[in-house]
């Protein structure tokens, strides 16, 4: 049975300025890097694992996946080494997302103590396995650890998101629409922001049940994976049906300058555009564009939350783009993005960052990129919406990426492009008219549409090259942004 709020200890809101951890513990098995064993004498891996010692170790945890648990217990039981892979968190949460052993339960650190039920002060000591080498083992663990303060402090001027108390629907239009930016002012308005915090979601919602990326817990039950877990990328809760099983809906409003929004005109058979998202210190989401080309706000109503975000037509190292931009990998965590990425980020011209904290929110323009990572567990809203700014980029991704269009019930919305035309056409014809005459001028004589860049690669003959990161003069959405700061 899981514990009532009362015997959880109470999230209380508090100003931080950055997730702060100092030092990296040493592995709870002891394991080390795989550097560390060019001066050891041996390598547990090498000698108590028997015949799978001949495999790389993301192979052995590759061939361990297909094992329950029954299985990952029974061989985890022939040896230290195989102790030790056997007992690899990754595992145990594959094992609990495809098959949960209990409809309610109780979360209870890990994901292999919560499969089995059993806490930590109720199991065995661990077996430490100090000779052992893995940077697949080790890895997850220091990742986990990392302190994120190095990477989220520290920022240059010319890379701020630009800071605003407030803006007019006007001033938005004209000048703003096409770069990042915080407004400090309005969600402080909401009656929601003096009346949300984590702990008050936590009592009046302990039994709904939320999404958090692949599973569907109750809040009650999120609420102590978030005050203790290790994961290396912890669960992100992001549920977009959280104004059909809460009053949440009623209790905020989008600030007036968002409010203009052309996919109002599909009704109900608009795709999803609200979400509310909840996460613990570490957890956020890996570089993405927003859906369909649409802008975004995203308001923080506790915690703080890091951004770091780039033009359409630069894509942030370490992330790898189909050539027909259905499918986008970044197959780094957070931290490890960070850890190899983040200096190089920093140096790209165009880049823009910063924190986005308590009773703010910030503005998201279409296609951008954009990586956002908590710094303190963190409560937040989000709307994606179709400013007229973005109307034609918005028609170019509907028309030319089908692909790549979600969000919609596909039982009810075949077209989603042929039906946006046609409400606009009814709702809008001058407007549509005008972005489409837009559209055609930004896609030039090649039928594409292009940026600044483009058009100097056109003028210069330069073809694109690996060093176009450092080189980039950011496209039409970013145009005038170095004026701006």
């Amino acid at each position: 049975m899981s514990p009532s709020r009362d015997d959880l200890p109470p999230l209380k809101r508090r100003k931080t300025t950055s997730l702060e951890v100092s030092t990296i513990e040493p592995h709870p098995l002891r394991i080390k890097p795989l550097g560390n064993a060019f001066i050891a004498s041996s390598n547990l891996r090498d000698t108590s694992t028997g015949n799978f010692a001949l495999l790389p170790d993301e192979l052995i945890i590759l061939l361990l996946g297909y094992l329950g648990a029954e299985g990952l217990l029974a061989l985890g039981g022939t040896s230290k080494g195989l102790y030790a892979f056997c007992r690899y968190d990754e595992l145990w949460k594959d094992l609990f997302v495809s098959s949960p052993p209990r409809p309610t339960f109780t979360w209870h650190g890990t994901w292999r103590t919560t499969y089995l039920n059993r806490p930590p002060t109720s199991l065995p000591p661990q077996i430490s396995c100090p000779n052992l080498y893995s940077d697949v083992l080790y890895r997850p663990f220091y990742c986990s650890q990392i302190s994120l303060s190095k990477y989220t402090t520290s920022i240059t001027p010319n890379n701020l998101i630009p800071r605003l108390t407030d803006l007019n629907t006007d001033e938005f239009n004209k000048n703003w629409a096409s770069t990042p930016f915080i407004l400090t002012s309005p969600v402080k308005s909401w009656p929601s922001y003096h009346n949300w915090t984590i702990d008050s979601l936590l009592h009046k919602y302990s039994t709904t049940t939320f999404r958090a990326e692949a599973v569907d817990w109750p809040l009650q039950t999120y609420g102590q994976y978030l005050r203790n877990n290790s994961d290396e990328s912890p669960l992100y809760l992001f549920d977009k049906h959280f104004t059909e099983k809460t009053s949440m809906g009623e209790e905020y409003t989008p600030p007036s300058l968002f409010t203009e929004d052309f996919f109002s005109i599909f009704g109900k058979d608009r795709p999803d555009r609200k979400w509310l998202i909840l996460g613990p210190a570490r957890s956020g989401s890996s570089f993405h564009k927003d859906p369909n080309a649409t802008s975004a706000w995203n308001a923080v109503v506790e915690g703080e939350k890091y951004w770091i975000m780039f033009p359409n037509n630069i894509t942030p190292p370490g992330v790898f783009v189909s050539e027909d931009q259905s499918e986008v990998t970044s197959p780094l965590s957070i931290a490890e993005w960070f850890e190899g990425f983040h200096k190089e980020a920093r140096r790209i011209k165009g880049v823009k960052e910063g924190i986005c904290r308590s009773g703010e929110v910030l503005y998201v323009p279409s296609g951008w990129w954009h990586l956002v990572v908590n710094l303190s567990p963190a409560l937040a809203i989000t709307e994606n919406f179709v400013p007229m700014k973005h109307l034609p980029r918005v028609l170019s991704f509907l028309r030319d990426q089908p692909q790549s269009v979600s969000g919609f019930d596909c039982e009810k919305v075949k077209d989603p492009y042929g039906l946006f035309v046609r409400r606009m056409e009814e709702e809008y014809p001058e407007i549509l008219e005008e972005a489409l005459k837009e559209l055609k001028r930004m896609e030039g004589p090649k039928g594409k549409v292009s940026g600044k860049w483009d058009e100097l690669v056109e003028q210069t003959g330069t073809s694109r090259g690996g060093f176009a990161f450092n080189f980039a003069a950011g496209g039409d959405e970013s145009s005038g942004e170095d004026e701006i700061i």
